[in-house]
């Protein structure tokens, strides 16, 4: 054997050893993997809170807002021209009516009424002569009647001066509180000139506006509830007086209740938070207005059945401004889903994490 054949047998020897090699240490190309695919993750189950429907009072509101008005307000001031002599009324404090509050100079027109009563003793007895001597045919009865006219003529101008001296009081027209003054005493006072502004809260009026859709409900009896900045308490007044058409331009109505403020701690132009009740119906079912899902023009909501979210289209009644009345599609007892509702779909699996 010569030395190339011998090398060529060499290489032969190691190439076979290689390969038998390869063969043993390779898995066999048809072995199955012995490890397994781990499996998808199941969908987690959206948590929402929840409310279970029971029977309750329901109440039909109308809200509005408005302002305290006094019941009446009026800005004093003389009917005659002249120097003030007196005021009489102390700042911010109560008065009855026909009070004396203030004074104007009157003493020209006090000394002409002592003239004119002074003459009144002589015409009486000119009228007592006269009528003595018609008894007597002495004088014509026309005699008479001029010095009764006389008489008479004497006491008008007498009751006309003295009603230029009230003119020159200034008297309260009715019970109320008076205001601050002003004017001092010595000023020059005319029928423009304001002295105060009296002001009556016992009771006091709320004034505010209702939507002309709510127009044909309110009326005289109406009874409504109001709250006002800094008191707590929620006060109950009633409608007494409604305008005579709707404002065209706000298409509004406006309406005046009465309260009785029997304390007097209501001001006028305190703001006003209203609320008309219009009907109570006493065993209603309602949702959160969150629950409802508006589609296609009608309205449906989600219940909770066996963890799942079942659609169910209802019919609404009244509407609060948190709560819709349900006249048809769900029952008592039914558990109403009332958040995440954007997110669901029929029978999207959901777990109720709180109850309203």
């Amino acid at each position: 054997m010569n030395k190339k054949l011998k090398w060529t047998l060499v290489a032969a020897l190691i190439l076979g050893m290689g390969v038998f090699g390869y063969h043993q240490l390779t898995p066999h190309e048809n072995e199955e993997l012995k490890e397994e695919v781990p499996q998808k993750k199941q969908k987690a189950a959206l948590e929402v809170s929840a409310k279970i429907l029971e029977p309750h009072i329901l109440t039909d509101e109308i809200l509005a807002v408005g302002n305290l008005v006094p019941d009446e307000e009026v800005q004093l001031s003389f009917e005659s021209a002249g120097k003030i002599t007196g005021i009489y009324f102390e700042e911010g404090s109560f008065v009855k009516k026909g009070t004396l509050l203030a004074k104007v100079n009157d003493s020209q027109l006090q000394a002409q009424l002592k003239r004119l009563e002074s003459q009144v003793p002589l015409a009486e007895e000119r009228v007592r002569r006269q009528d003595a001597l018609l008894q007597k045919d002495a004088v014509s009865r026309e005699a008479l009647e001029i010095v009764k006219t006389e008489l008479a003529t004497l006491n008008a101008d007498i009751e006309m001066v003295k009603a230029q001296i009230l003119m020159t009081e200034l008297r309260a027209p009715f019970d109320g509180i008076i205001g601050l003054r002003q004017v001092s005493v010595g000023t020059y006072a005319s029928p423009t000139t304001i002295v105060a502004t009296l002001t009556s809260v016992i009771p006091i009026k709320i004034e505010f506006s209702v939507a002309e859709k709510y127009a044909k409900d309110i009326k005289k009896g109406t009874n409504l509830t109001f709250r006002v900045e800094g008191i707590l308490e929620e006060m109950r007044a009633k409608v007494y007086a409604t305008e005579s058409s709707i404002d065209s331009e706000t298409h509004n109505l406006q309406v005046r209740a009465i309260y009785p403020n029997t304390d007097g701690k209501l001001l006028p132009g305190l703001f006003a938070e209203i609320q008309l009740m219009q009907k109570e119906i006493p065993d209603a079912i309602s949702v959160p207005a969150e629950a409802i899902v508006p589609e296609m023009g009608k309205s449906k909501v989600f219940i909770y059945r066996n963890g799942k979210a079942t659609p169910v289209d209802i019919v609404t009644g009244i509407r609060t401004p948190s709560e819709v009345q349900v006249l048809d599609g769900l029952s008592i007892g039914d558990t109403v889903i009332t958040s995440g509702t954007l997110q669901l779909r029929k029978d999207s699996k959901v777990k109720i994490v709180s109850f309203q």
